[in-house]
C-alpha cells in the first residue's frame, strides 16, 4: 500500500448530532472511493461504521470508527463519531488527534441541539470547523433559512461555498461559488458534471462569491492587497485564504450533500483535499514537559495511543497517531508511560473493522496495532533515547453516577477487571472503589451512557450486574464543647482489661487559641497542655489532640492507644457512620490499673468517651455542595431555574455565553443524582451542564433528622 508523506495527510473528525446522517455519509464516502463495493444501510445494520453488536441493537453509533480514503493523491483519515451527547467522549478523542471538525446537520431540521453541543465541543477544544448540510433532498429544506439559522447560532464566520439549485425531493445540483460552476449529479450520485451557471442564478452566485472572497482574503495580507487592487482572486488563492481562515476558526465553510443518494459527496471530498487544514497547519501538540513536537517524518519516532477497542475474534486493537518520525513494521519502541519495550510486529491502516497491513506510516498519520503486550489508551511509545510523553486529550467531567455490583458476589473481582477494560475503550467511563461508601462507583455522561455499559457487560461479557443509588459522602462535625468520661473494665479470669478516659471535645477551626479552661454545669476544668498532635484527615479537615493529663493519671505510653480509639470514631462517625472532621480533643484525666491496663483497654475507653462527648456536642451532618454551571437557551431559562430551586440550589448568577445563558448555582450533591436525565427532559436536550466540588455545608434540620433515622434503621437491620 502507498506510503503517504506528512503533507499528503489530512485528519478529519466527522461529528454532529444524533440523526444527522454521519453514518450514511461515511458509507457514501467509502463507496465513492472504492473502499466498499456496495453501500450498507443503517436500518439493515450493514454499514461499515456501526459494526459492533450494541450498535446493531440500538440502530446508531456508540463507538467512533476510523476510516481512510485517497482523493487526488491525498490521504483523508476520517473518524466517524457517535452523535448522542452521552458518547461525547469519542468526539473529544477524535478532535484531539485530527485537524478539522466536519459538523454534519440535517438540512431539513437546521441547527438542532446536537449541532449546538457539537459546536460547543469544538469551541472548547479550539478546533477548526466546517459544516455539511445533509439530507438536502428533504421535503422541508429551506437553504437560505438554514444558513440564517447557522449564522444566528455561530456568527458571521459561517460562509456558504455552495447553494442548491433544487433543494427538496429531486435535489441533484448545486452552484459552487468557489469553482463558479453548476455541479449536477445523476440520480444515483457518483461524479458531478460541471456546466456554466444559469443566468437566473448568476447574481446570487456573484453575491455569495464576493462574500467568500472577502472571508478568504481577510486571512492573508497579500491576498487582501490583491483583492483590493484587482477585485478578484484565483480559485487557488481563495483556497489558500480559506485554509488559513479555517485553521484559526475565523471561517466556517458550508457545503451541501445528499448522503442517502450519494450526491455532492465527491465534491465534498475534493474540497477537503484542497482546503481542509493539513497536519502542519494547526498548532503542534506539546509534551507533558511543555516541549512542542512538530509532525516531522525525519524526526525521532513517537506514537500516541488515543483509542482501544476489543473486537470479536481479534481481541484488543490499539489505535495511534504518529506524532513524529516514521514508524516501520517491526520497530521496537519504549513505552515511556508504563515502562518496558513494545515491538510493533505489524502495523495497519483501518476502515472500520477492516485492517490493511502496511510497511510504514509517517508523522501525522493514524494507524493501529493488535495484541500489544502492555499498551493502554493515553500511552506514548518512543524511539530509544526519546522521553516525550503526551497527554493532550482532556475529557469532560462525568455527569451521572451509580453504584454497580454483580448479581453474583463471587464475580466482584472479575467485574473490576471488566470495568477497567470499559474505561480503556471509553475514557469517560470512570470507576472508583470507594472505601468510604463501601461501593464501586461508575460514572459517565448520562443515564443512557451507563445503560450502554450494562448492556455491554451483560451481552458481551455475560456478567449480570445491577445499579444502585450512589451513597452520599456526608461528613459529621460538632458545634459546641462537651465533656464525657468512660471506663472500660473487663474481668474474665487472670489479667483483665481496665482503662478510664476523661476528655473534652469542641469544634476545631484554624488559628483558634490554645485550650485554657472549660466550664460544664458548676464545675470548671483547667487544661494543662503537655503535648499536641495535629492529624490531617484524608477526607479533609483535622483531628487535633491535646494531652492535658496531670499527676500521671494515665501513663504516656497509653496516649497513642487513646488516639487510635478517637480515630476509630472519626473514621466512622457516631451519627451516620460517615467520616467526622474538624474536632479538637483534650484528654485531661483518667485512671489505670497496675496489672489490667493495656492498649486495647484505653483504645476502647477513648473510642467510647469520644462517642459520648461527640453526641453531646450538638453534632451536625455536613453534605457535599457542588458548583453547577448550566448552559441554556434564553427561552427555557425559567424552567431550568425553577427545577434547580426545587433541588435546594442557591442561584449565584447568570452570564451570556455564545448566544446562551450560563446559569451558576450551588447545589447539594444529593439533589444532582439524576440531574442529567431531568435537564434533558426539561429542555429537550438543548442544555448542558458541568459540576465541580465546592465545599461541605450543614444539611437542613429536616434532612439531618431523616438521615439519622435511616442510619438507625440500617444498624438495626444489620
Amino acid at each position: 500500500m502507498k506510503v503517504y508523506n506528512t503533507n499528503e495527510i489530512k485528519n478529519i473528525s466527522l461529528i454532529g448530532g444524533k440523526g444527522s446522517g454521519k453514518t450514511t455519509l461515511i458509507e457514501s464516502i467509502l463507496f465513492g472511493s472504492g473502499v466498499i463495493k456496495r453501500r450498507g444501510a443503517v436500518d439493515a445494520g450493514t454499514t461499515a461504521s456501526d459494526y459492533f453488536p450494541v450498535e446493531k441493537e440500538y440502530g446508531y453509533s456508540v463507538f467512533s470508527s476510523i476510516f481512510n480514503v485517497e482523493v487526488n493523491n491525498k490521504k483523508l483519515n476520517i473518524i466517524d463519531c457517535p452523535g448522542a451527547d452521552d458518547f461525547v467522549g469519542h468526539a473529544y478523542t477524535a478532535l484531539g488527534v485530527t485537524d478539522l471538525g466536519l459538523i454534519v446537520l440535517n438540512a431539513e431540521n437546521g441547527v438542532e441541539v446536537g449541532t449546538e453541543n457539537t459546536y460547543r465541543t469544538t469551541a472548547k477544544l479550539k478546533k477548526p470547523v466546517a459544516f455539511v448540510l445533509n439530507n438536502t433532498e428533504g421535503e422541508k429544506v429551506d437553504f437560505d433559512n438554514v444558513i440564517a439559522n447557522l449564522k444566528e447560532h455561530f456568527g458571521a464566520k459561517v460562509t456558504p461555498v455552495q447553494f442548491p439549485v433544487n433543494a427538496g425531493p429531486g435535489f441533484n445540483a448545486v452552484i459552487d461559488v468557489l469553482l463558479m460552476k453548476k455541479l449536477e449529479w445523476a440520480a444515483d450520485g457518483g461524479k458531478a458534471t460541471l456546466s456554466d451557471i444559469p443566468a437566473d442564478l448568476q447574481d446570487k452566485a456573484e453575491e455569495m462569491r464576493n462574500t467568500l472572497l472577502e472571508a478568504a482574503a481577510e486571512n492573508d495580507e497579500a491576498l487582501m492587497d490583491k483583492f483590493f487592487e484587482e477585485g478578484d482572486l484565483s480559485t487557488d488563492e481563495i483556497r489558500v485564504g480559506m485554509r488559513k481562515g479555517i485553521a484559526d476558526r475565523s471561517l466556517f465553510p458550508v457545503l451541501c450533500v445528499s448522503a442517502k443518494h450519494n450526491i455532492g459527496v465527491d465534491r465534498l471530498l475534493e474540497f477537503l483535499t484542497n482546503v481542509a487544514p493539513e497536519v502542519t497547519d494547526t498548532p503542534a501538540p506539546e509534551t507533558t514537559e511543555g516541549v512542542e513536537v512538530k509532525p516531522d517524518s525525519n524526526g525521532p519516532t513517537s506514537l500516541f495511543f488515543f483509542k482501544t477497542s476489543v473486537e470479536q475474534h481479534i481481541g484488543e486493537v490499539s489505535y495511534f497517531k504518529v506524532m513524529s518520525g516514521t514508524l516501520k513494521a517491526g520497530d521496537d519502541l519504549d513505552n515511556v508511560s508504563r515502562g518496558g519495550k513494545e515491538r510493533l510486529a505489524q502495523i495497519f491502516v483501518v476502515n472500520g473493522n477492516m485492517r490493511t497491513a502496511v510497511d510504514e506510516l509517517k508523522a501525522g498519520d493514524l494507524g493501529a496495532a493488535v495484541k500489544l503486550k502492555d499498551v493502554r489508551t493515553g500511552n506514548t511509545l518512543d524511539a530509544k533515547g526519546v522521553d516525550w510523553q503526551f497527554d493532550f486529550i482532556k475529557y469532560p467531567a462525568p455527569k451521572y453516577s451509580r453504584a454497580i455490583k454483580p448479581l453474583n458476589e463471587a464475580d466482584a473481582e472479575k467485574l473490576s477487571g471488566l470495568l477497567s477494560k470499559m474505561h480503556e475503550e471509553d475514557p469517560t467511563y470512570l470507576v472508583e472503589q470507594s472505601k468510604e461508601l463501601k461501593q464501586t462507583i461508575v460514572s459517565g455522561q448520562g443515564e443512557f451512557h451507563l445503560r450502554t455499559l450494562k448492556w455491554l457487560l451483560e451481552n458481551n461479557d455475560k456478567m449480570n450486574v445491577e445499579y444502585l443509588e450512589t451513597k452520599i459522602p456526608y461528613r459529621e462535625t460538632i458545634t459546641k464543647a462537651a465533656r464525657a468520661d468512660y471506663r472500660h473494665k473487663k474481668q474474665s479470669g487472670g489479667s483483665g482489661q481496665f482503662g478510664e478516659v476523661h476528655l473534652i471535645v469542641e469544634p476545631y477551626t484554624e488559628g483558634m487559641p490554645e485550650p485554657d479552661a472549660y466550664k460544664f454545669g458548676n464545675q470548671e476544668f483547667k487544661m494543662n497542655v503537655k503535648d499536641k498532635q495535629e492529624i490531617p484527615l484524608e477526607w479533609g479537615g483535622k483531628l487535633v489532640v491535646y494531652n492535658c493529663i496531670v499527676g500521671g493519671a494515665i501513663d504516656a505510653r497509653f496516649i497513642p492507644a487513646i488516639i487510635k480509639g478517637l480515630m476509630d470514631r472519626i473514621e466512622q462517625g457516631p451519627l451516620t457512620g460517615s467520616y467526622a472532621r474538624d474536632v479538637r480533643v483534650m484528654i485531661y484525666d483518667g485512671k489505670m490499673h497496675p496489672v489490667d491496663s493495656n492498649e486495647i483497654s484505653f483504645r476502647l475507653a477513648g473510642r467510647n468517651a469520644f462517642s459520648q462527648a461527640f453526641k453531646a456536642a450538638n453534632p451536625k451532618i455536613l453534605e457535599p455542595v457542588y458548583d453547577v454551571e448550566v448552559l441554556v437557551p434564553d427561552d427555557i431559562m425559567g424552567d431550568v431555574m425553577s427545577d434547580l430551586q426545587g433541588r435546594r440550589a442557591i442561584i449565584m448568577g447568570m452570564d451570556p455565553e455564545n448566544g446562551l445563558q450560563k446559569l451558576k448555582a450551588k447545589v447539594p450533591l444529593k439533589e444532582m443524582s439524576s440531574y442529567s436525565t431531568s435537564l434533558s427532559s426539561i429542555t429537550g436536550g438543548r442544555a448542558s451542564f458541568q459540576m465541580q466540588f465546592a465545599n461541605y455545608e450543614l444539611v437542613p434540620a429536616d434532612v439531618q433528622e431523616r438521615l439519622l433515622k435511616e442510619y438507625e434503621a440500617s444498624q438495626q437491620e444489620e
